[in-house]
């Protein structure tokens, strides 16, 4: 069985610590803000972000390019690596296709001929993205081979559920999520939109409510719904915030409540997908029933 490495993206969301931990090969995606340009090689504090935004900064983002996987490829591939890269949601950004080029061209230029390279689409974002990987992780470091790891992640990822809710609509405006009207008129209501991810890995509403902690109540309400089975697959929820801690608490007590799980792993939306969500992003990933 030939070695290999577990590749995906900063929009994993996933803590540096568990980065890491398990040797995850990460390819990272930049956003300017007030003219300057961060990565992950280059960091601006999250808080710091989010605070900025807050303050009426407007972040801009980029896709990875096909020359920079093909670069973080050719790097494991050197090492004797094979590479299984799980790509950020081809329906929010064009990485997953500058993976798939990358990925052909050093097929095409015969660069590693015993050595192989899978990407796949997770369909997924955020600690959606991260719960994937981290099922990757788990079969990987049990021993399971490259093939049976790589068809398990293409198998299951539209069972990785995602339901989020946001502070401020406009953010949603800005992504082209929502319209201006709709945007002005939810916020003078207090209408909170709960989505999710589709099949296609597009961010959809499926409901909307008045107030703020209904929507943390109608998150929990849809994934008891959408985990009912499938239990025994979910030792450990992930939830990621767009710096709202004390919310974090509250959706964490109700999921209890509600499921009876107590492990979760929380970290923020980190700023690629938090441009667009903006602060008070509030989201909880799962293992259920195909979205």
């Amino acid at each position: 069985m030939n070695p290999y490495v577990i590749m995906t993206d900063t929009t994993t969301d996933l803590p540096e610590s568990y980065i890491r931990e398990h040797g995850l090969s990460i390819l990272s995606l930049s956003y300017i803000l007030e003219g300057e340009t961060y990565d992950r090689e280059h960091p601006l504090d999250v808080k710091e972000f989010y605070a900025k935004m807050r303050s009426g900064a407007m972040p801009t983002t980029s896709q990875v390019n096909p020359e920079q996987a093909k670069a973080a490829m050719c790097a494991c591939l050197e090492k004797g690596l094979d590479v299984l890269y799980i790509a950020f949601s081809s329906g929010l950004s064009g990485t997953y296709n500058s993976g798939r080029i990358a990925a052909e061209e050093i097929a095409e230029e015969g660069l590693f001929p015993e050595r192989k390279v899978v990407v796949v689409d997770s369909l997924s974002a955020s600690l959606g993205e991260g719960l994937l990987v981290h099922k990757a992780v788990m079969l990987k470091e049990a021993g399971k081979a490259f093939d049976e790891v790589a068809d398990w992640v293409e198998q299951n990822k539209l069972r990785i559920c995602h339901n989020f809710t946001v502070d401020d609509l406009f953010h949603l405006h800005r992504g082209g999520r929502v319209s201006k009207a709709t945007a002005i008129l939810g916020t003078m209501m207090n209408v909170k939109p709960v989505l999710h991810v589709d099949d296609e890995g597009h961010l959809i509403a499926v409901g909307k409510v008045r107030g703020r902690k209904k929507s943390i109540s109608a998150l929990v309400d849809r994934m008891a719904e959408q985990m009912n089975g499938f239990e025994a697959e979910n030792d450990v929820v992930f939830i990621s915030h767009g710096d709202c801690i004390e919310d974090v608490e509250y959706l964490k007590k109700l999921i209890q409540e509600k499921t009876g799980i107590s492990e979760f792993l929380v970290n923020y939306v980190g700023p690629t997908i938090g441009t667009h969500s903006g602060p008070g992003t509030l989201a909880v990933f799962f293992v259920g029933q195909p979205r």
